[in-house]
């Protein structure tokens, strides 16, 4: 296939994209206690303006990364993004909660189906050689979005644009998502789907309703208590999830189109495990947002700041992983993880030792760190999970892929969340320090696990 002369500035614009969802995952809990004060809603409510989207998300993934497969990743991405747009539009126009919540519903949707289209594009448009440098780029869009969300929905809401308010949270996903649809139509090549077969509907349906019975009591669970219905939920996610795989087999045997080929489940086996751990580890700087601000009284603003160096490390972690990561493999992403265990294991301390003398600048080498970490991890991480593969799998695996993202982070924050208020009768420093060590558990096992699983960058017959 030959190279499309605007694929560097193609994913320029897709990366974009990803930045601006990973901030628009975020960038709406700073400005939770405006939203409830204007539109005078309840405590439910705003769970819901923020699990909306996570859950939107989650649900869509996979299956959007199968019909970027079957009808080629540049409608797919067009597609999720207007959705996502208009979305973005309802919300920040919405007078009422229920069309906010509903709006942060359908982003989510959108999200779903654009995100999984950017990792198959780097797939697909970029050979081995070029292809570590492109996702480097990808790589980073993650972490950044992350730390970025909470430093814009505070200077978003703060400032007042227009009289805008809360509402400018939303809107200025408008014009961005504007200038990406026409950066998308001009520089991404309109290339065929490669699958031909139809959908699987009842894959589909086995798929969603086992991960919405994941992903619900993970966003809504530790919120509520962890009712009795949130456990037996979880429970009846182990046979959806049977029915799904045996499903799959099934289709995989009859000639079929499954929507995650049971041979790519057994490529992306050890990537995705460590995959999972590493998310859900850095799921605990939630609480450290809540120690910053509850337990030493940080501004939102001072505690985006306080995390805001470790964007330095994960650029210097993406350098590193785009030079060292093809040659070293396993070693380099088990350094990678050791790194980030470090970090959070120095930041424990610091939260004991100091208490409440802590101070952003004691935090800044152990941060900094933390982001080299993050950054050196999963950019190698999602390059083993792509390696090897073909052209008609990319969808699939990018949707795999960016699942088990969402639910290591949704896994991430609802433990180390449930640790931390289980814990807070001993006080802020106490409970912190129990969240961060369950993660640094967390992280142990994925260093564990990547050495387990021999070299990360698996090379298998798919």
């Amino acid at each position: 296939m030959a190279k499309h002369a605007l694929r560097w500035w193609a994913l320029a614009v897709v990366v974009l994209a990803v930045l601006v969802d990973m901030i628009d995952n975020q960038i709406v809990a700073v400005a939770l206690p405006t939203i409830r004060r204007e539109l005078g809603t309840g405590e439910a409510a705003l769970q819901w303006i923020s699990a909306g989207y996570a859950l939107g998300f989650a649900l869509t993934l996979i299956t959007g990364g199968r019909l970027g497969d079957r009808h080629g990743t540049k409608k797919l991405f067009l597609t999720g993004m207007v959705v996502f747009t208009a979305a973005s539009l309802a919300a920040g126009l919405a007078g009422h909660v229920g069309v906010l919540i509903a709006a942060r519903v359908v982003q989510g949707i959108g999200s779903g189906l654009m995100v999984p289209q950017v990792l198959a594009f780097v797939h697909a448009e970029f050979d081995e050689r070029e292809r570590p440098k492109a996702m480097a780029w990808y790589a980073g869009a993650f972490p950044l979005g992350g730390l970025a969300g909470p430093l814009l929905g505070g200077a978003l809401t703060e400032a007042d644009l227009f009289g805008t308010g809360w509402r400018a949270i939303f809107l200025v996903n408008v014009p961005v998502g504007v200038l990406a649809l026409a950066g998308a139509l001009v520089t991404m090549p309109g290339r065929p789907g490669f699958v031909r077969h139809r959908m699987d509907p009842v894959g589909l349906t086995l798929l969603t309703a086992a991960l919405f019975a994941v992903f619900y009591p993970l966003v809504q669970g530790r919120e509520l208590g962890w009712p009795a219905w949130s456990v037996a939920l979880l429970v009846a996610a182990v046979p959806l999830l049977g029915g799904f795989a045996g499903h799959q087999r099934r289709q995989a045997r009859r000639g079929g189109e499954p929507l995650v080929p049971p041979d790519l489940l057994k490529h992306l086996a050890g990537s995705q495990a460590v995959l999972f751990c590493v998310n859900t580890g850095v799921g605990v700087f939630f609480v450290l947002t809540l120690h910053l601000q509850l337990g030493l009284g940080f501004s939102p603003w001072e505690a985006a700041v306080t995390f805001a160096p470790s964007t330095f490390g994960i650029v210097a972690g993406n350098v590193l992983s785009l030079r060292l990561a093809p040659a070293l493999g396993r070693v380099f992403t088990a350094g990678a993880v050791a790194v980030l265990l470090a970090g959070l294991v120095a930041i424990a301390v610091l939260v004991l030792w100091r208490g409440s003398a802590l101070s952003g600048w004691a935090l800044l080498a152990p941060v900094i760190a933390v982001g080299l970490g993050m950054g050196a991890a999963l950019n190698s991480l999602f390059g083993a999970s792509m390696a090897q593969l073909p052209p008609e799998r990319a969808g699939a695996a990018s949707g795999v892929v960016n699942t088990t993202v969402q639910l290591g982070t949704a896994t991430g924050i609802a433990l180390s969340g449930t640790v931390f208020f289980t814990r807070l009768d001993g006080g802020y420093a106490s409970a912190t320090a129990g969240a961060l060590a369950v993660s640094a558990g967390v992280l142990a096992l994925a260093f564990a696990l990547t050495l387990l699983f021999g070299r990360v960058k698996q090379v298998v017959d798919v």
